[in-house]
């Protein structure tokens, strides 16, 4: 891929800064992976994706937005795969007039809507969607009394915010509330913390294997309630990770999580279960996660809007990444594999509930639960 660099100004380029090292690694990987599936030729025009490691450090996603604007001409960035990163790639791509998709979680990446993010596109449901969801479960099973552990950084912030309003909502009240850091090994005195103010359930809002780390404290100081983590686990090395003490965790997903097991009428059955056998071709069985799927979203955008962007000028232009912005903005009715994406000027993902189903963890394997 970084041979098609040099590509000829007739090329549709894509950058794509990905966390494929680092703690992020787990998510950005498939993410990767899934960059090597999508086409090469779009209405007849060849495309070439640049993918480089931002080891799931900011400044680095900043130094490779800024390399695929100098060096590489590119006509659109994808990434990165953290919410931190790609917050900071959004001030240099705004600046250059180049549009972005997201693979991250933070609503606050597309909002609210101002001069810099018109740039800014993303593909993953935002925290609120996700987490009326979980707070709908947690009503339907009773529950009333809920603790909440987070990163400390966006990410965690981010999910803090979003719950609490939906938890408000619902009159489920928020009893603790903490953080662990991406990296940290131990999150014991959290687990203390959490489990002191009797919690009938407890929200992790983490994302990859880190997020085993409070589950797994949890588990040793004996807490008995459920728990609930956020779709930024959905991926096997989470399961690999954190083994039978995972087993009925309960967390919301994109569909493409269990493709198979969704009603024949789903309107995104259909195209979730075809990445999904392209991707298990090349990397085998279950091995699918949501990282990939975002992914795989922010290529269909791309094919469903180069082809409008060509009409109005040339790869390698101002005026064909202007075009493509306002291209991916007017995107309507793009069947992805994790939802419907209908995106307008004001909202820079598009999706609505159809992109959220609730999963149970049963004998390590993802259990839908209609």
């Amino acid at each position: 891929m970084l041979a098609c660099a040099g590509a000829a100004q007739a090329d549709i380029n894509v950058g794509v800064t990905l966390s494929t090292t680092g703690p992020a690694a787990s998510l950005g990987i498939p993410e990767k992976n899934t960059i090597a599936l999508l086409p090469t030729t779009i209405a007849g025009q060849k495309v070439n994706y640049i993918v480089l490691d931002d080891a799931s450090d900011t400044t680095q996603a900043v130094k490779n937005t800024r390399r695929f604007i100098s060096e590489n001409n590119v006509d659109l960035i994808i990434g990165s795969t953290v919410s931190p990163n790609s917050l900071s790639m959004i001030e240099v791509v705004a600046e250059a007039q180049t549009p972005m998709i997201s693979l991250a979680a933070s609503a606050r990446i597309v909002e609210p809507m101002d001069a810099k993010k018109k740039w800014v596109f993303k593909t993953p449901q935002n925290d609120i969607m996700m987490s009326l969801a979980i707070v709908q479960d947690m009503v339907a099973r009773g529950i009333k009394r809920v603790g909440f552990v987070g990163f400390a950084d966006a990410y965690g912030e981010g999910w803090y915010s979003e719950f609490s309003k939906a938890a408000a909502l619902k009159k489920v009240e928020v009893v603790a509330n903490e953080r662990f850091a991406r990296n940290d090994t131990s999150a014991t005195a959290q687990a203390l913390k959490l489990m002191s103010a009797k919690p009938d359930a407890i929200l992790i809002a983490g994302s990859g294997t880190p997020a085993v780390v409070p589950q797994r404290a949890l588990a040793e100081r004996g807490y008995k309630g459920l728990i609930y983590q956020t779709h930024g686990v959905a991926n096997s090395d989470f399961l690999r990770v954190g083994g039978k003490l995972l087993d009925n965790t309960l967390l919301p997903a994109g569909p493409v999580l269990v493709a198979a097991q969704l009603p024949a009428d789903n309107p995104i059955r259909k195209v979730a279960l075809g990445y999904t056998a392209k991707y298990e071709a090349i990397h085998g069985k279950d091995s699918v996660s949501l990282f990939g799927g975002y992914a795989w979203d922010a290529g269909l955008l791309l094919q469903a809007a180069a082809p409008e962007a060509l009409k109005k000028g040339k790869p390698g232009t101002p005026e064909f990444r202007a075009a493509l912005r306002d291209a991916l903005e007017a995107s309507k009715n793009v069947n992805g594999v994790h939802g419907v994406y209908n995106m307008s000027a004001t909202d820079h993902l598009g999706l609505d509930q159809r992109a959220s189903v609730m999963v149970k963890i049963v004998n390590g394997a993802w259990k839908y639960q209609p």
